[in-house]
């Protein structure tokens, strides 16, 4: 994955990192108080089933405390027994003898009028008969809870199985439902359809119309305890949450934020670009034309790195190969510009082999085993001479003679020249000059700018010529400059005053048109 990519990756993560922690938060805030919420119902829910389930457990003491009495039937003491247990348990609002489902007498009549039980809905685990029933021996209708063992009946109003007081700052409603689905006990009308969805939906929580709806069994009796609530206090409730988890969000995405930014900045470095440049194949080369002073025709060409910009212009190499050397890469953009050469001017070197093409080499480079072996391959993919391909050092690569030496001595023994590049700029001593086992001394541009006003470069002709070097003048720009160095000998130049650095295209039609003639 190349930078660019990576940094597309990291803009997307940051902004993720941004939103998320707010939304996260918004999202703990909503859930928070939605928890709470239905967390409020079931436990509204949970205190009614206590309450069924303390009434259910009266109702059986209360049928034990009858079953014990001994005395005959609905005589004045067994009457007594009857009403002293109806009174004296809270939930019990009668209490009935029967003979065979058919009420006798009951704690309100000595003799019941009332019609036969039907059979019991449900017969409890324990041997406890239950009804629904609207059996009273007072002639209203109205559904009681009943519950039997033995021959004695106790009822209870349903409307004690929920009365119990909401402890939340909203107000919850309550219904019983029993499982053929009758509504017999509610402090709020509850729909029949809503308790169809709840069937439907497994007693799961239900939300609608604005209201949440929760369900909890009575397993003992196979009733259904259903318990809602209308949503808007929902939305205060988040709002609430929203002003404590909204900061911690804003805190964490702002951190977030700055982590991200700061591997942003990293990864946009100078040498990440750099780097991404030559994995990408990006840097091109340019060729500078090298001339004949005495004819101005062509005798081979410095190639000069190019690293094009998004917006169409080139860095110069004096811009990014100092970047090169600081961070580790000369070794990959020396590479990538020897195969460059070899993929540009390959074909046209083959078929011109007095021509050649010269290639700058950094201090590192000498240090680099790859080099000649890559140099040795491409030359003969391409069926190019040694001597076609000239190498390049600054006075930098010769500082340490027991590095350059032996390095320089195999490149000349493997037939490529070797140039001494801006020669007079660096910090060597020119007294190892002669020690140099080089071919051609480059005099640097700064040297051919100031011709009339230095006195240093006469003495690097004479220093030149008396050690047999052949010379390249550059940044040749005028013809005085032109006349001076042809009337001081040196034999070869470049610079605007022939051509500037060209494409691979412009470069070969130049050539071609600057041949010596055959």
């Amino acid at each position: 994955m190349t930078t660019r990519h990576l940094i597309s990756l990291v803009i997307g993560v940051l902004i993720l990192s941004v939103l998320l922690p707010v939304c996260l938060s918004v999202w703990l805030a909503h859930r928070q108080a939605e928890e709470k919420f239905v967390d409020d119902l079931n436990h509204y829910a949970s205190r009614v089933l206590i309450r069924t389930t303390r009434v259910v457990d009266q109702g059986k003491t209360a049928l034990g405390l009858l079953e014990r009495n001994h005395d005959a039937p609905c005589q004045h003491a067994h009457l007594l027994a009857l009403r002293r247990v109806a009174y004296s348990l809270l939930y019990i609002q009668e209490t009935l003898y029967m003979d065979n489902l058919q009420p006798i007498c009951s704690s309100l009549e000595q003799a019941s009028n009332a019609p036969p039980f039907p059979p019991p809905g449900r017969i409890t685990p324990d041997g406890y008969k239950t009804w629904l029933t609207e059996h009273n021996d007072l002639g209203f209708k109205r559904y009681m809870a009943a519950m039997g063992k033995g021959r004695y009946v106790v009822m209870i109003d349903p409307d004690s199985l929920i009365d119990v007081i909401p402890l939340s700052s909203w107000p919850i409603e309550v219904a019983m439902v029993s499982p053929d689905g009758r509504i017999f006990a509610s402090n709020s009308q509850l729909d029949p359809e809503i308790w169809q969805k709840l069937r439907q939906q497994k007693l799961e929580p239900l939300q609608h119309n604005g209201f949440l709806y929760v369900a909890r069994e009575v397993p003992e009796l196979h009733f259904t305890i259903v318990s809602w609530a209308s949503l808007a206090p929902l939305k205060d409730s988040w709002h609430r949450q929203l002003l404590f988890w909204l900061p911690f969000g804003a805190l964490l995405s702002l951190a977030a934020a700055l982590f991200i930014l700061r591997v942003l900045s990293r990864l946009q470095s100078p040498r990440n670009r750099l780097l991404d440049a030559l994995h990408a194949r990006e840097i091109e080369v340019h060729y500078q034309p090298i001339v004949t002073l005495s004819s101005g025709k062509i005798v081979g060409a410095e190639a000069l790195a190019r690293w094009p910009q998004p917006d169409g212009t080139f860095l110069p190499p004096n811009s990014f190969i100092p970047l090169a050397e600081q961070t580790g890469l000369t070794a990959q953009l020396t590479r990538l510009v020897i195969e460059r050469v070899f993929e540009d001017m390959g074909d046209w070197l083959h078929h011109h082999p007095d021509k050649h093409i010269s290639i700058n080499l950094a201090p590192a480079d000498l240090r680099c085993k790859e080099l000649p072996p890559l140099l040795a391959t491409l030359l003969n993919r391409w069926r190019v001479l040694p001597q076609q391909i000239a190498l390049e050092l600054t006075e930098r690569g010769f500082a340490d003679p027991t590095i350059s030496a032996p390095v320089i001595a195999g490149y000349r023994r493997a037939g490529h020249a070797v140039y001494i590049d801006d020669f007079g700029t660096g910090y060597s001593s020119l007294s190892y000059l002669q020690d140099l086992d080089v071919d051609i001394l480059k005099i640097d541009k700064s040297f051919v700018d100031a011709l009339e006003y230095k006195n240093v470069t006469p003495h690097i002709i004479e220093m030149a010529k008396s050690l047999g070097l052949a010379m390249v003048a550059e940044g040749i720009e005028t013809e005085g400059q032109l006349a001076w160095l042809r009337k001081h000998g040196v034999q070869y130049g470049q610079g605007w005053l022939y051509s500037k650095a060209l494409a691979k295209g412009e470069f070969i039609l130049w050539a071609e048109n600057n041949l010596e003639p055959e």
